[in-house]
């Protein structure tokens, strides 16, 4: 009982951080608007509670819904299930298919996370003492090729798995028009593998939104030594953002 008051709790919050900020969600559309058009399909991978998904779809894309903690599938099942619009994938996603451990935070489920590390850089870290992470489920896992290969090849990925972002890259062959991926401080070399993965794949150009300020930092796109330099000299208390890539 304790258990699911704590998830309840915690799904509460989640909706009312990511749902109730007001011009969240007009900010939201004018930033991913600069990568997605009308009918473009989209790949949010770790939607959460789906205040991306419900930005993609106004602005008129077809999205692919993926998020594997079952307290969260239900609430993307209860707001977006009957949009024929959104397909939902109850799945983890990493380098190769199989299966993951995800190990959920009830109090705080947006940062429930498939990796360890993660867990680990998080424990002695300042700003991250009241996090735990008390609960484990098994789910299956596939790959980016292999979601795209279902549904089709995306306009833009966006990529929030709480540390597992080089992971769910490194099952990725081919490069989409655009991506973003979510980078901590407590975890810049993670961000570091997935610039360089980035760079191989033949993105070329780089930006950045810190927390959930909805907004590119830099007024001009940047290469990936320029925004690997970024990433290593924001200050701890940054937190966390996003890095946008733009194939050339």
């Amino acid at each position: 009982m304790l258990q699911i008051l704590k998830t309840t709790s915690g799904v509460i919050r989640s909706l009312r951080i990511y749902y109730g900020q007001r011009g969240h969600a007009s900010a939201m559309d004018r930033l991913y608007g600069q990568f997605i058009n009308r009918g473009d399909l989209v790949f949010d991978i770790g939607s959460h509670v789906g205040d991306r998904v419900a930005s993609f779809c106004r602005l008129g894309a077809r999205v692919v819904a993926v998020e594997p903690q079952p307290a969260m599938v239900a609430v993307l099942r209860l707001l977006y299930g009957r949009n024929p619009a959104v397909a939902i994938e109850p799945i983890a996603v990493g380098r190769e298919a199989g299966s993951a451990r995800i190990m959920i935070n009830p109090g705080n489920p947006t940062v429930s996370t498939a990796s360890q590390d993660f867990i680990t850089a998080a424990r002695d870290a300042p700003g991250w003492e009241k996090q735990r992470w008390t609960r484990t489920v098994d789910v299956a896992m596939t790959t980016l090729d292999a979601l795209i290969e279902k549904h089709g090849k995306p306009a833009f990925m966006k990529i929030d798995v709480e540390g597992f972002e080089a992971e769910v890259l490194a099952g990725l062959a081919e490069p989409v028009r655009a991506i973003s991926f979510e980078f901590t401080t407590i975890q810049r070399e993670v961000a570091r593998t997935c610039i360089e993965r980035c760079l191989a794949l033949g993105y070329g150009r780089f930006n950045a939104a810190l927390g959930e300020s909805q907004s590119l930092t830099h007024e001009s796109w940047i290469g990936g030594d320029a925004i690997a330099n970024w990433l290593a000299a924001l200050p701890h208390a940054a937190n966390s953002g996003d890095i946008y890539a733009r194939l050339p």
